[in-house]
């Protein structure tokens, strides 16, 4: 299983959850399993700009983005962009 580690406002909005496990073969999968999935993406399905993604520690645009493969042991973890100004 793969396991997603929310940030503590998105854990809220999977009713407390800080992790999930989830099983996926692909990022956009892992996500997609996600109770919070609304959250995640806008209504053109695109993934939200002040969303980042790393798999085991590693930015998922270093990994294939949303369509790499996953084996099925990774730690997930979304974390908020800081923005304003």
């Amino acid at each position: 299983m793969v396991v997603v580690v929310l940030p503590p406002i998105l854990a809220a909005e999977a009713g407390g959850q800080s992790q999930v496990e989830v099983k996926a073969t692909t990022v956009e999968e892992a996500l997609g399993a996600l109770p919070i999935v609304d959250r995640l993406f806008d209504e053109h399905g695109s993934l939200r700009s002040l969303v980042n993604i790393y798999v085991d520690g590693v930015d998922v645009r270093e990994r294939g983005g949303l369509s790499g493969k996953l084996s099925g042991t990774e730690t997930i973890r979304l974390v908020g962009a800081i923005a304003g100004g």
